[in-house]
């Protein structure tokens, strides 16, 4: 009797309802495709040489009044601001001086005994019309150009190189990057090849903890006039 008893209390005790329960978190929501140009546009700028400040020497061919003479480069870069590069004679003697800024150029001739301040514009008589102050940033790192570095720009696989092509202020612009996505070579031009630059950068070596190219090789055509100039990296 005792052990029903206890059994029928037991069973009549006031049930407590049960807590609402939260819905799970839906686990299976589809995860947003990410876009392989723009993974491949990270990984080439990933792979470009980083730098606030960037000194270095070249050695290159200078012709002053007809003369062609071996002399040594001194190049110093802060920057997005400035560029000096100081050019040594065989003897040790500074034979000339300029400084770039996005701005002007600025060239003693210490040769001739010679001052020349213009605007960036002068260089462009040289390099054409279309080349700025980050280009040339670029060139004395090895970088590709910043301005192709972007998702509209076509990418296509040659061989173990990537290939970048596209447009950029009317004009075509062309890169070639190796499997490391260092720059080996870049054209801009306009489409009647009347101005054009083009850019080759030889073997890359290790600087420091920096990857340069041993040798860069600039052509370039403005109005039917051709120059020619090219740097070894040491």
């Amino acid at each position: 009797m005792r052990y029903a008893a206890f059994c029928f209390l037991f069973s009549c005790k006031t049930k407590k309802p049960l807590a609402a329960r939260k819905p799970v978190a839906d686990t299976t929501a589809a995860v947003k495709a990410v876009d392989p140009k723009l993974l491949k546009i990270n990984s080439i700028k990933s792979a470009q040489t980083a730098f606030n400040t960037f000194s270095g020497k070249a050695r290159t061919k200078l012709t002053i009044s007809g003369e062609t003479n071996d002399v040594t480069l001194n190049i110093r870069i802060m920057r997005d601001k400035k560029i000096w590069v100081s050019v040594t004679a065989i003897a040790g003697i500074e034979a000339a001086r300029a400084m770039i800024t996005p701005d002007s150029i600025l060239i003693i001739n210490r040769l001739q005994n010679l001052y020349v301040k213009q605007p960036f514009s002068y260089i462009n008589k040289y390099a054409g019309s279309r080349m700025n102050y980050k280009m040339i940033e670029s060139v004395f790192v090895g970088n590709a150009i910043p301005e192709a570095l972007n998702v509209s720009s076509d990418i296509q696989p040659s061989g173990a190189n990537t290939i970048l092509t596209g447009n950029l202020s009317e004009l075509i612009y062309k890169l070639t990057l190796g499997a490391d996505n260092k720059l080996n070579q870049f054209y801009l031009g306009n489409p009647d090849g009347s101005e054009s630059m083009e850019v080759t950068n030889s073997v890359f070596v290790q600087v420091g903890t920096r990857v340069l190219p041993s040798q860069i090789d600039m052509a370039s055509t403005v109005k039917s006039k051709k120059n020619t100039y090219y740097f070894a990296l040491y």
